[in-house]
């Protein structure tokens, strides 16, 4: 666990990227145990490779996803409802992992 600094969070990728890297793996490997891997690696490679994360406050971060995030997807057929209900979830996971590798849970 990283001891977590919310000004030093403005330059994440300086000062946090082991942590961030680990939270963002780990939830790719739960979302990889729960749903299609090949949905979920499309995902992880093509929607959240471009994503940002934010730190809210009060132990709450938030990911910001590149715009029309659907129409990333190739070589993946899937219904757009059911890619925003995985999409979802990823990012839940990943806001959960965060959280915790920060120690706010």
């Amino acid at each position: 666990m990283a001891d977590f600094d919310p000004e030093k969070f403005e330059d994440k990728y300086a000062n946090y990227f082991p942590e961030l890297q680990q939270a963002y793996k780990n939830a790719f490997n739960r979302m990889n145990d729960r749903y299609d891997s090949q949905l979920v690696h499309a995902i992880d490679q093509q929607v959240l490779n471009e994503s940002e994360p934010f730190y809210e406050g009060d132990g709450e971060f938030r990911i910001e996803l590149p715009e029309d995030p659907y129409d990333r997807l190739s070589d993946v057929v899937v219904e757009e409802e059911r890619f925003e209900t995985v999409l979802e979830a990823h990012i839940e996971e990943i806001e959960t992992e965060l959280q915790r590798v920060f120690g706010f849970v």
